[in-house]
Formats: structure tokens, sequence, C-alpha cells
């Protein structure tokens, strides 16, 4: 120990500017880690405060809420569609047209039938008989792609067109041909 003292004694001046210079050294070394400590609290606080003056906390849990109104207006959006999809499965899905001479006497096709039907085939077939002296319309309706009463030939066309002809067909609208 006494060794030890001694040469402290005799190293005295270069120990004590090795303990300033490495202080020193300490020194700048805090500096520096202060100035990135310093750097890195700034860019916290502007993430924490949105150009609003909200906080980031406070933007989160407004993003939540209205994530979560968001999943309660898309669960309210799938239950109306769903209703209306049940809807148009009975409205008017399939049209089919035939034009006609219904009278030997009348030049031109002025008489039709037109089938219109759901997606059963279910709905009607209105029929329209036209000539010089006058014109008859009659409606018949349609079941499953029959009727209880006797159809014409042009009827029994108009039913066939109408069940190949989908105005709906994979969720998008489709223009009936003519």
């Amino acid at each position: 120990m006494e060794s030890v003292l001694e040469l402290l004694d005799l190293y005295r001046d270069q120990v004590i500017i090795g303990v300033i210079i490495f202080s020193l050294i300490l020194f700048l070394l805090f500096l520096i880690q202060e100035y990135r400590v310093s750097s890195l609290k700034k860019r916290y606080k502007k993430l924490l405060v949105n150009s609003n003056g909200d906080n980031l906390e406070e933007t989160l849990f407004k993003n939540i809420d209205m994530l979560n109104e968001s999943k309660l207006e898309m669960k309210n959006i799938n239950d109306k569609l769903e209703l209306l999809n049940e809807k148009v499965k009975s409205s008017i899905q399939r049209v089919g047209i035939m034009r006609y001479n219904g009278f030997d006497d009348i030049g031109s096709d002025l008489s039709f039938s037109v089938a219109l039907l759901d997606e059963n085939n279910t709905g009607l077939v209105i029929s329209n008989l036209y000539g010089r002296n006058e014109s008859i319309c009659y409606g018949k309706p349609i079941v499953n792609g029959e009727s209880e009463y006797k159809l014409s030939i042009e009827e029994i066309q108009a039913i066939d067109k109408a069940k190949r002809n989908s105005l709906y067909m994979e969720g998008k609208m489709r223009r009936a041909t003519r």
C-alpha cells in the first residue's frame, strides 16, 4: 500500500492532469448526450401535439371512437343491404317482349306480349292485340314460369325471353335486350 502511495506522490501532477482530461472528456460526452436528449424531447413533444393542438393520446382515442362508430354504421348498412336484397328477389328482374302481327289485315307488328318476372320467374304477362277497329289488352299471372291460363305462342315466347334476360346479373344492373 505504501508503494502505491509513493508512486502516486511521485506522479501526482500527471495523475491530476489525467483525471482533469478524463473529466473534460466525460463532461463533453455529457453535453453531447444532453443535446441528443433535448432533440428527442422536442421531436417527442411535436409527435404528441397535432395541428389542432390535441395530443396524440386524445387523437388516438378520437380515432378509436370514430372507428367504432364506423363499424356500427357499416353493420347498419349491411343489415339494410340484406333487407334490400330480399326485396329485390320479388321485384321485376326479367323482362321479355315479343312483337307480332295479331291480325292478318294489319301490315305491321303492332301487337305485343310483355313478360315481367321476378327472380323465381313469377309475375305476369301482358298482351295487347292491335286491330284496325279495336285494341284488346289483357294480363295473365305467371307462377314459377307457368300460368294456369292458356298461353298463346307469343306469350310463351315472351316468358322464355324474360327467363333468359335478367336485369340483375352478378349484382350489377344490366339493360334488358329489346
